[in-house]
């Protein structure tokens, strides 16, 4: 059985009874928001803390019947058929503690930027990188996620050469945050006569959204310039310099947004450099964190390749946990729950391995 920590648990009781009694007490507003937000995040662990005590009493209660002589034969012959259940439900509830109380992520509840951008492959890496944005607006749609693009350059054939989004909702950097990296597509394109499979990539990175309390960019670092915008192929050219780019002279990072209005375009524009440079201060505080440590899922490499979609056989493979699964059409269509998830325990696994390491 696994060596939990019981101080811990016992303080997180404490205080999600006090949270209990303090919102029953009818505070202000203000306060019983804050209240209720903490009650919601404690409540799910407290739960598992409490069914993981009431199994312990019962082993001990069953395991005091099988070694007290005085009690009838079948009586005791229950308690020895119950009991390897009970054990095997305090191993998992263990686990399930485990990992609720593993260290959170402090970005995982915010939403996130989306950017994905054409690779090798010409029009075809460009109708690939399409491809995958519907797919990520198709999983947005099913959790109930409002997508909107902030930026977009078209590919020649269709699909995109770039496509920047944001994805508002709950929870969405913790369900998109293992997607960053090469996604590669093996599929015979339209324009292709002989039937011959074609292979391209295309890149995606998923950064949680910052706010302006999580960075602070000052006017000093940055330069504004706007340029006269023009939609897809050249048409519809404005007559006035609407878009924007703004250059973040630390970072060198480079950010354009060409909608009509310049207002909507610099707030745009810092909205993703926000974001680039949050995620760029988040990457380096994790490599200072654990110079060692290479987790393959978590690692944000986004030049590594993780995952194939092979059409032709219908399948995608992700390969970093070596994970195969041959429903690649629904998936294209947003199913994503399984991989996912899947990327998600990987970690977790992983997590726990390196927290059982240090103990």
């Amino acid at each position: 059985m696994a060596t939990l920590p019981v101080e811990k648990m016992r303080e997180l009781e404490r205080r999600f009874g006090e949270i209990e009694a303090r919102m029953s007490a009818g505070p202000p507003a203000d306060v019983y928001v804050k209240l209720a937000s903490e009650y919601s995040e404690l409540q799910p662990v407290v739960a598992k803390i409490r069914d993981y005590e009431k199994a312990l009493a019962e082993m001990a209660d069953l395991e005091a019947m099988l070694a007290d002589k005085s009690v009838d034969r079948e009586m005791r012959d229950l308690a020895e058929t119950e009991l390897p259940g009970v054990k095997a439900s305090i191993e998992t509830l263990e686990t399930d503690i485990q990992i609720l109380l593993l260290p959170k992520d402090a970005a995982d509840e915010k939403s996130a930027i989306l950017e994905i951008r054409a690779g090798t492959g010409g029009s075809e890496a460009a109708l690939f990188a399409g491809d995958l944005f519907r797919m990520y607006e198709r999983f947005a749609s099913v959790n109930g996620w409002k997508v909107e693009i902030l930026s977009a350059s078209d590919g020649d054939a269709g699909g995109y050469k770039e496509v920047i989004a944001t994805i508002t909702g709950k929870g969405v950097f913790s369900r998109l945050k293992f997607e960053s990296g090469v996604h590669r597509v093996q599929r015979v394109p339209d324009t292709e006569a002989s039937g011959r499979i074609h292979t391209s990539a295309a890149t995606v990175a998923v950064l949680p959204e910052a706010e302006e309390i999580d960075i602070e960019i000052r006017q000093e670092d940055i330069r504004i310039d706007t340029m006269r915008s023009s939609g897809a192929g050249g048409q519809h050219v404005n007559t006035t310099d609407s878009a924007v780019r703004i250059t973040h002279l630390p970072s060198g990072i480079v950010v354009t947004s060409s909608e009509k209005s310049q207002h909507q375009n610099r707030a745009k524009a810092m909205q993703v450099l926000r974001s680039r440079l949050f995620d760029m201060e988040r990457q380096r505080a994790d490599s200072e964190r654990s110079a060692d440590r290479k987790s393959q899922v978590g690692s944000g490499d986004r030049s590594e390749r993780i995952r194939t979609y092979n059409f032709p056989q219908g399948r995608m493979t992700d390969h970093r946990i070596n994970l195969t699964l041959y429903k690649l059409d629904r998936m294209m269509e947003g199913d994503l729950d399984e991989v996912v998830n899947a990327l998600l325990a990987d970690y977790q696994a992983s997590q726990l391995a390196q927290l059982g390491a240090q103990q």
